[in-house]
């Protein structure tokens, strides 16, 4: 069973052009795949159908095998999280306890439970010192901390992450990948939409790239960055580590890693 299947997916927003033109996509369970594209491509769009933010104008969306239409947000909330660009829009809550509690409660879980789970998820993205803290007093890392912090204490099986990453300093964001990468080697499904490509190359078994409402490419990273007429259409630059091996007159990788064990190999 797959983690979403997209079917012929079209969407319009009320007195506008036709947004999302016909999509067909299958993400596998545990699969990490990023979602690229210029700013209008549909990206965050399509990402909206899959916990129920938007439903199809025509076509079908399912999620773990079930037509999301026959779900409520709330429900597909405890499948599918998701973590919006900016995290400000999350937060509403007195304290960074409530603020992770909140999804739990409305689950109407057993009080032992939530304090277990906040307690876990508290320590997990290191805002434990801050838990009695009022959320909007928190740097802009710790925010986007605390919004990550309110979508994994659910416990979802699919994780969206929109640009998660923007405006952050170099320390947050590794700290926020850090959590990202522990939560999908417990197969957690990652969407990740972003604009970075060297996130997309460094993290991602799979990109997809959007293009006019469309589906315009669709495979490895190293397939998508070797493609040059596939970057042009889509206004999308190769990582910065594949433009390095090529300099080095090394066949291109999009990974730290392999990129090392290539120039080791060459010495």
């Amino acid at each position: 069973m797959n983690s979403i299947d997209v079917e012929n997916l079209h969407f319009t927003y009320p007195e506008s052009k036709e947004i999302i033109k016909g999509i067909n996509l299958s993400v596998k369970k545990g699969e990490f795949l990023s979602l690229v594209g210029q700013n209008g491509s549909g990206k965050t769009t399509l990402a909206k159908h899959f916990n129920g933010l938007l439903r199809p104008s025509k076509g079908k969306v399912f999620i773990l095998g079930e037509d999301a239409k026959n779900s409520s947000i709330a429900e597909l909330s405890r499948k599918v999280g998701h973590l919006f660009q900016n995290p400000e829009n999350q937060i509403f809550e007195e304290t960074v306890f409530a603020e992770i509690a909140f999804g739990p409660r409305n689950l109407n879980l057993p009080e032992e439970e939530i304090e277990a789970r906040v307690d876990k998820v508290l320590k997990t993205t290191r805002l434990a010192k801050y838990r009695d803290t009022h959320p909007l007093s928190l740097s802009g890392g710790e925010k986007q901390r605390l919004a990550l912090a309110s979508v994994v204490v659910m416990e979802p099986q699919i994780l969206v992450l929109d640009e998660p990453t923007t405006g952050l300093d170099l320390l947050s964001i590794m700290g926020i990948l850090e959590i990202v990468k522990e939560l999908h080697k417990k197969n957690v499904t990652v969407i990740l939409i972003t604009h970075d490509m060297g996130l997309v190359s460094e993290l991602s078994e799979r990109v997809v790239v959007m293009g006019n409402g469309q589906i315009i490419g669709d495979g490895t990273p190293k397939e998508i960055f070797a493609d040059d007429d596939l970057l042009e259409r889509a206004s999308l630059e190769p990582p910065q580590i594949m433009k390095f091996s090529k300099i080095l007159g090394l066949k291109p990788e999009v990974k730290v890693d392999a990129l090392y064990k290539r120039i080791v190999e060459t010495l």
